[in-house]
């Protein structure tokens, strides 16, 4: 009897575990394109394209490899719409002895899947997605018995254990983390390359039209289209960021200037978050690149960083503290997502530009979703159910296990200081040094208070005064709740009073 072989839309690897042993003469590899996965959330078109084209391709090239592929294209008039009720079909069709999957990137996945034993009265076997670096059992391992989960020493870890960038036990140029030099605000004459574009072929022709036919109401613009949907593309972007971009990564990583959305970032994540590139083979070709001398240190510490650290971390937290860490809310926040989010419309440039290119490209990078758009959502109180749905929604890279963590811990800090030791909230300055939004907004980012203050100066303090009970014993915010009690009366006022004006606005609809 033959194996069925369920692959995932985020596990379009040849070496994933659950096809390893594959028999190609006798087992059956099930892929499908379901409604139920495209619209539990809204997902962008971009992204839900990309994923599409993505997988069919990868059904190509398993069966030029010989295997036995049952690929459900979404507008298959027999198509049920859920994973459940298609593997249920699946095993009417192949009578196969069990199914046999790699551990799902979400909980709610992980909880359908186990569910298939009892509801079909089938042998169900998960295996291990042993493409990450560290396991979730490996992970709380180490986080048992810690009082703090902080990703640096974790990253250590990681580094040891794997060998990268590491010489006769310690790091490379002596120190672990060069973050501090990874801060440079943008200046003139920066000449930023072109990212990789792939050309449409005929299954992505075909995709983009299904997605404009199904899902034309959906957030974002479906083209043009760019995206690697191959290995091979993929590995080809790869190359082209560290030939091209690498060099100026880590000096520019948090630099942001209006109508260069991709700046020095590699915009691989797409394509590690789905499998079609492999994260240690990803850190091992920039490793090389530092030590072929084609890369400073800096720029290769903080982009492996990313992956073997943050990327393995924010998993990690995830299967910790899943399915109670999808309910925190440490600040009690519970405004509604804003408008401005998915229509752009508003007077402050920066969320502006940020929600434009995110509509454009399913994809913003770190800086412009923490210190713009998430710092917002932070210090206007939004709802981090209603804040990590719409990150879910709109890029491409995201998936729940690495999208929920970023934004309820790192952006949100709605789960009181697990994954950051502070919340990363900032006023207009930051925003100000760090990019070239703020000449062109309506707003002056110098005045603090005022009608035609940053929002951002006066919403900042206010957030402090309002959550002064749970975060004044801070450490890491004891300067900014010094310069906050030496505020008068006055002061004080106009910033509640400005900030009161201001989300009152929001509340109603108006452009602010």
């Amino acid at each position: 009897m033959s194996i069925l072989r369920l692959i995932l839309g985020d596990q379009l690897s040849h070496d994933i575990s659950s096809l390893r042993d594959s028999d190609p003469d006798h087992d059956i590899v099930l892929l499908c394109e379901v409604y139920e996965e495209a619209t539990y959330v809204k997902h962008h078109k971009k992204k839900i394209a990309f994923l599409f084209s993505a997988m069919r391709h990868f059904a190509t090239e398993l069966r030029e490899k010989r295997h036995r592929v049952d690929y459900i294209q979404l507008d298959d008039e027999k198509n049920t719409g859920s994973f459940t009720s298609e593997v249920e079909r699946a095993i009417k069709r192949h009578d196969p002895k069990k199914i046999v999957v790699t551990f799902p990137g979400e909980y709610r996945l992980l909880k359908a899947i186990q569910g298939w034993a009892e509801l079909f009265e089938f042998e169900v076997e998960i295996r291990p997605d042993d493409r990450f670096l560290c396991s979730p059992e490996e992970f709380n391992t180490w986080a048992e018995g810690r009082k703090q989960l902080r990703m640096e020493f974790f990253y250590r870890e990681m580094r040891k254990r794997h060998d990268i960038l590491m010489g006769n036990g310690e790091p490379e140029g002596g120190q672990w983390n060069y973050d501090v030099e990874n801060r440079k605000p943008p200046k003139d004459g920066l000449k930023i390359p072109q990212p990789y574009k792939s050309k449409l072929d005929a299954v992505t022709r075909e995709v983009l039209d299904l997605v404009a036919e199904k899902f034309g109401n959906h957030f974002g613009d479906l083209e043009p289209f760019y995206f690697a949907v191959t290995r091979d593309q993929a590995l080809y972007a790869l190359q082209k960021f560290i030939d091209e971009r690498l060099t100026h990564f880590g000096d520019y990583q948090d630099a942001m200037m209006e109508g260069e959305p991709w700046m020095y970032h590699s915009h691989l994540s797409f394509y590690l978050n789905c499998g079609l590139l492999n994260p240690l083979e990803t850190a091992r070709k920039a490793e090389r690149a530092y030590h072929e001398g084609r890369a400073p240190l800096n720029a290769v510490e903080g982009f492996i960083r990313q992956i073997i650290g943050w990327r393995e971390y924010v998993r990690g937290i995830y299967w910790l503290k899943m399915p109670r860490y999808a309910d925190e809310n440490f600040l009690d926040a519970e405004r509604k997502l804003p408008r401005l989010y998915w229509n752009g419309e508003t007077k402050m440039n920066c969320l502006r530009q940020c929600v434009k290119e995110t509509k454009e490209n399913a994809y913003a990078h770190h800086i412009q979703r923490l210190m713009v758009l998430g710092n917002f959502a932070l210090l206007t109180g939004v709802d981090p159910k209603q804040a990590s749905e719409w990150y879910l929604s709109v890029y491409a890279d995201a998936f729940e296990w690495v999208e929920m963590p970023n934004v309820t811990g790192m952006i949100l800090f709605a789960d009181g200081g697990l994954l950051g030791s502070k919340p990363y909230a900032g006023g207009g300055n930051h925003i100000n040094k760090m990019s070239t939004y703020c000449g062109n907004c309506d707003y002056s980012v110098s005045k603090k208070i005022g009608a035609n203050a940053c929002p951002f100066n006066y919403l900042y303090w206010d957030f402090l005064i309002r959550h002064k009970e749970r975060l004044g014993n801070n450490p890491r915010l004891s300067l900014a709740y010094r310069s906050l009690s030496k505020r008068g009366d006055e002061k004080l006022e106009a910033i509640r009073g400005d900030a009161r004006y201001f989300l009152r606005a929001l509340e109603r609809g108006e452009q602010v």
